[in-house]
């Protein structure tokens, strides 16, 4: 059951008034399935109060990696921080706005199939153990043009590198767009460039507290998409939409808070490195870990065509302090913006579930004192398979199926997502794996057609 405490009832007073100022007519209730793809409700603003004492009901056996059919009420409980008007929505008179919910079950408990939910219990798990957990995302997505019947094409809309300006880059002006949305519905926006790949950008915005910061990435995709549709063009968040181009990753910045002392729990000014014991224990786990997690950090069958040499995306598993060709990297900013990033994770991952099982490997490192081993400061990429065998360097998993074998045998994936969203999880990756296998591709009908 909520309470109405006085910050929660003056919020709702806010709400009440933003909607009377906007012309609310519509409130869109949003939730993400087991994949991360938004779902929503929509209602009219004359339902708020029921809105927000959590009583809009929906068909769970509908969602995927939900219940079944048999189970299926379910009902939606608004967190009224994220709140926020839609800005291409408002019209003289007229607007629209969303909340981002938690799923409950009839009772009122949290339903543990909710991605949402299963981030939120790997919060309290740090939070019982003195911590608070900061998470910031970097996203790159690809735009594309679209055909006559508004299909995505494989045809990029401009010829643009690496924070190139226009008239080369002409997606500047798309990316201006979403950043006026984004800002409009609450984001602090770090920057905005062009990418390595033609068509490849990236908005940068700040971090905040792991909840948080996936409802952002989950807000974000959705904007994005949204926008450049207003411009004819389809945004993919897709992980490798061209073959001998780099991919898009979403390279993730993780750092604890120490509630008792009130600093960052990774800076120790005494060391050589800046990084305190707490940060080597999580970097440890994050590398004892990766293997078991990354079906859930990479989660499609193109997440592996990324996860290759020569594309600077991050496949051997090392950590280096300056290193980009390492997984884990520790940016050089130190004091309270110390943190680790790791880099193998695409935006095609649920970001609830992704910085759930990265925060999860890392607490567990620090949780078992693990010793992180030495860091490796040299190109990674560059090195023979020799050299990269003798210093001991492991590679990621190379395909869906071995990266699903590791998250169903390993001990994370069950631990932090609970028996159901595990199991459903896995179930969903097997077949999309099966699919996969029996499909015949273009390449094959190439290669083997006329040959045999």
């Amino acid at each position: 059951m909520t309470v109405n405490t006085p910050a929660r009832e003056s919020l709702i007073q806010e709400i009440k008034e933003t909607i009377e100022k906007k012309s609310v007519e519509l409130l869109h209730m949003q939730f993400v399935d087991i994949e991360g793809t938004l779902k929503h409700v929509t209602i009219t603003a004359e339902q708020l109060e029921q809105a927000v004492d959590g009583k809009v009901m929906f068909d769970g056996s509908s969602i995927t990696g939900f219940t079944p059919i048999n189970q299926s009420d379910l009902y939606l409980n608004p967190d009224l921080s994220t709140f926020a008007v839609l800005p291409w929505t408002e019209e003289d008179g007229y607007s629209e706005a969303r909340f981002l919910c938690s799923v409950t079950t009839p009772g009122g408990d949290d339903f543990e199939g909710d991605p949402r939910n299963v981030l939120k219990k790997t919060v309290k798990r740090a939070k019982d153990k003195g911590y608070s957990i900061s998470v910031g995302p970097e996203l790159e997505f690809f735009l594309f043009e679209t055909d006559e019947f508004g299909q995505p094409t494989i045809r990029t809309q401009d010829v643009g590198g690496y924070f190139e300006p226009s008239p080369k880059d002409e997606g500047e002006k798309v990316r201006l767009a979403i950043y006026k949305a984004l800002k409009m519905m609450g984001f602090t926006i770090e920057a905005s460039h062009h990418e390595v790949a033609v068509g490849q950008h990236e908005i940068n915005f700040k971090y905040a507290d792991a909840l948080a910061s996936a409802d952002a990435a989950t807000t974000y995709k959705w904007v994005v998409k949204t926008v450049a549709k207003q411009f004819g063009l389809h945004a993919t968040f897709m992980p490798k939409p061209l073959a001998g181009a780099n991919g898009s990753g979403m390279h993730t910045n993780i750092s604890l808070f120490d509630e008792e002392k009130q600093e960052n729990a990774f800076y120790d000014e005494t060391d050589t490195l800046g990084l305190s014991e707490t940060a080597y224990q999580f970097i440890a786990g994050l590398i004892d870990n990766v293997k078991d997690f990354v079906a859930v950090t990479n989660p499609l069958v193109n997440s592996y065509k990324r996860l290759v040499p020569g594309y600077e995306a991050p496949c051997y598993i090392a950590w280096s302090a300056s290193n980009r060709s390492a997984l884990i990297r520790i940016p050089a900013t130190r004091g309270a913006g110390t943190r680790v990033e790791i880099r193998c994770p695409d935006p095609s991952a649920n970001p609830y579930l992704a910085f759930a099982v990265v925060a999860a490997a890392g607490l567990d490192g620090v949780e078992r004192e693990l010793t992180a081993p030495p860091s490796v400061d040299a190109d990674i990429f560059n090195m023979s398979l020799d050299e990269i065998q003798a210093r001991g360097i492991e590679n990621l998993p190379t395909s869906l199926e071995s990266a699903i074998d590791r998250f169903e045998t390993g001990e994370i994936g069950l631990k932090t997502f609970g028996e159901h969203a595990f199991s459903e999880y896995v179930s969903l990756k097997r077949s999309e794996w099966d699919d996969f296998r029996i499909a015949v591709t273009g390449w094959e009908v190439d290669a083997y057609q006329s040959k045999f």
